[in-house]
């Protein structure tokens, strides 16, 4: 296949981007506002510098394109919440541009990624893709509105589309400098240059990790399947992130006592995920969270070596 992957010198898009370029031709639409040439180092891929803003780039990147793979994005409740126009621009407007210009180009199939934050605060576990939404956070709500846009292509225009709502990602090349990044690549990066952690709020909150290889799986298979609408994507396992702080603290053999501090707006209490429906996908994790731990601990050592 040829296939595109928007975001694709990020976190996910480029772990993504160099499985599929194995045994596809792959383009990289990126505008390097949060992803990094490093990540894509080495890649036999085609880089292009640009914004999913601008619908001309899209249609001239598509075209050819068999598979769209849409991970661009602002990926961070907290900024959303103090710049929720710009989480708009990118996240509704430009997902309304991928679809629009996937259309335009004839693509078989968009494969969008979306996040569990649309649950919102529903003390309701496990999350279930039919289960009531209730967003709290302008990322939440640019999430959604592009499940909507992806529904409404395919209703409208054919365009086939997959959605898989992402829940707590982790691994390596995610950007453990940002505030915004993932609480494992924080916590890992910070232990190892002899720092303390940091939770908001007391700890007891629990997250659904799952490694970005499985993610990696999830969007293969599902551009793969003939299946369309929404999979949830995680481990179906949830641990508090004072037990995660443990864990790594054993896994380094440290004794590690995070500092806590006031909670986070739009932070979610508790997120656990049922994964049986994306069983329709072919998506079954593969990894353990203590193996995806130590690739993260050699990939952060290396930055720091």
């Amino acid at each position: 296949m040829r296939c595109a992957v928007t975001g694709g010198a990020g976190f996910i898009g480029s772990n993504l981007a160099e499985r599929l370029a194995d045994e596809n031709d792959v383009v990289i639409i990126d505008d390097l506002s949060k992803g990094k040439i490093k990540n894509i180092e080495g890649i036999g891929a085609e880089f292009i510098k640009g914004s999913i803003t601008d619908l001309d780039l899209l249609k001239k990147a598509f075209a050819e394109v068999d598979c769209v793979f849409h991970m661009a994005a602002i990926a961070s409740v907290q900024s959303s919440v103090e710049n929720p126009l710009e989480t708009n621009s990118v996240g509704v407007e430009g997902t309304l541009n991928v679809l629009m210009a996937s259309r335009y180009a004839g693509v078989k199939k968009v494969v969008f990624s979306s996040s569990a934050s649309v649950y919102g605060q529903s003390p309701e576990l496990p999350k279930r893709e039919d289960m009531r939404l209730d967003p709290k956070s302008p990322y939440a709500v640019s999430k959604l509105t592009g499940e909507y846009y992806c529904k409404v292509f395919e209703e409208l225009y054919g365009l086939n589309s997959t959605v898989l709502r992402y829940f707590n990602v982790y691994g390596p090349k995610q950007d453990p400098s940002s505030e915004y990044s993932g609480v494992i690549s924080r916590f890992v990066f910070n232990i190892l240059k002899g720092e303390v952690p940091v939770i908001y709020g007391d700890g007891e909150q629990t997250r659904d990790f799952v490694y970005v290889q499985d993610v990696v799986n999830a969007n293969i298979l599902a551009s793969r399947s003939n299946e369309s609408g929404i999979f949830n994507i995680a481990s179906g396992r949830s641990i508090s992130l004072n037990q995660l702080a443990d864990m790594i603290g054993r896994t380094l053999c440290r004794d590690i006592k995070p500092k806590h501090i006031d909670p986070r707006p739009g932070d979610i209490r508790d997120s656990l995920a049922d994964i049986s429906k994306a069983k329709q996908i072919g998506y079954v994790p593969s990894f353990a969270m203590e193996s995806g731990l130590a690739d993260c601990i050699e990939y952060f050592k290396g930055i720091l070596d």
